[in-house]
């Protein structure tokens, strides 16, 4: 059965999406814990890194989007991987805050060339009709990587954090190179054509062509809609409580409701269980629904999600967070670079992703900020978590206002 290949570029483009989601992204709050009680290092501190890595891909994102229209993004991939492997490498031998911060750099940096955004805009480069569907399914990898954060707990805890750091790095260049080397630009540079159909056939003699269904954008027209701008903005407010919840919802469990970094992991798994349920769906419903009301919705989950984990009196409350926050992200997730597709075109998405990666930033870096420096302020995290909550709910309006433009 011949298997049309951006589909394989889904699968390999997924298992890099597993390793970042369980070795950094959802892993990255275990080390927080760690190194704050180990190092004595601060919250504000510690999230500070997480706002580090947030700005530097809202920095790098046009000018990757630049280099990705124009020559695609294997070799970006292959590069990101190598440098994120030895990023991790070099956090197992720090000693000092600025060491640390130094390792960040070079983490944050190999995950933008080898991350979530090049790998959408490659993948986006193969599919129209089943956009939504392939971008769900690539998130499989981001849900599905959640589930190794109680390994990574549980390795912490028995090897200690740096053979946890020196093992993720060494996994991530064997496993990730190969992988990264299924990437390729767009079909039409290997013989092949959008979703693998056949390509139309010419138009009869005496007949006009007829019009391409989908409106390619400029980046310049992008930027002059108002939907370019809502979109960004939605999904930035959405990634207040993503990162937030990342960086700080094992120390909140651990420090506020005496759970241990093992059992407050296990959380976080049943949240990753949830985020593949998210996906499941999202597979599913494809491309059936409007995607900025889908979108909304799941804003308002992450909303009532982060209240659930805020004022948790009990197990129940954490299971409802867990499940709540977990289908929103898996289901939100990959609508969101579909949605720009589908408003957009394929043939500068990667600057208007790359655009949007500045304005989706500020929430990338306003959630860890925010909760880490009321939580410093004030002994605990529920004002900080109660604010982006109300500013997450909220934000389900941006997505509502964000209509198709002419």
């Amino acid at each position: 059965m011949n298997i049309f290949y951006g589909w394989r570029m889904v699968a390999a483009a997924a298992g890099i999406q597993c390793l970042q989601a369980g070795l950094l992204h959802q892993a990255f709050g275990a080390y927080v814990a760690v190194l704050s009680e180990q190092m004595g290092w601060s919250k504000t501190a510690l999230s500070g890194a997480a706002a580090l890595q947030s700005l530097e891909a809202a920095v790098l994102g046009p000018l990757l989007g630049w280099v990705i229209d124009r020559s695609g993004a294997q070799r970006m991939i292959v590069a990101g991987m190598v440098v994120l492997g030895m990023g991790f490498m070099v956090l197992s031998q720090i000693e000092t805050i600025s060491g640390f911060y130094g390792a960040i750099v070079m983490i944050a940096v190999g995950a933008s060339f080898s991350g979530y955004f090049p790998l959408t805009v490659a993948v986006v480069q193969w599919f129209e009709k089943q956009r939504a569907r392939a971008l769900s399914a690539m998130g499989f990898g981001l849900a599905f990587g959640g589930l190794a954060v109680p390994l990574v707990a549980w390795a912490m805890q028995t090897f200690g954090w740096r053979a946890a750091a020196f093992g993720s790095g060494v996994l991530i260049i064997v496993v990730g190179l190969p992988l990264a080397r299924v990437i390729r630009s767009r079909p039409e540079d290997h013989g092949e054509t959008v979703d693998g159909l056949a390509p139309p056939p010419p138009p009869a003699t005496g007949f006009p062509p007829v019009a391409p269904t989908q409106r390619e954008f400029t980046t310049r027209e992008a930027l002059r809609t108002a939907a370019f701008w809502l979109l960004a903005l939605g999904h930035g407010v959405s990634l207040l409580i993503v990162t937030a919840v990342n960086v700080h919802a094992i120390s909140h469990m651990t420090e506020s409701l005496g759970y241990s970094v093992a059992r407050a992991s296990l959380v976080i798994t049943i949240m990753t269980l949830g985020q593949v349920c998210g996906v499941f769906l999202g597979y599913a419903i494809g491309d059936r629904f409007e995607k900025r009301y889908v979108a909304a919705v799941c804003m308002l989950m992450h909303a009532a999600g982060m209240l659930m984990l805020t004022y948790a009196a009990g197990s129940a409350m954490l299971l409802a967070f867990a499940v709540l926050h977990g289908v929103a992200w898996g289901l939100r997730g990959p609508f969101m670079q579909a949605i720009r597709a589908d408003y957009f075109g394929r043939s500068s998405i990667g600057m208007i992703m790359g655009l949007s990666g500045i304005v989706i930033a500020i929430g990338q870096v306003g959630g860890p900020l925010v909760a880490g420096v009321l939580a410093d302020y004030t002994g605990n995290y529920r004002a900080g978590f109660t604010l982006l909550a109300i500013i997450a709910g909220l934000g389900s309006l941006l997505f509502v206002m964000a209509r198709k433009p002419a």
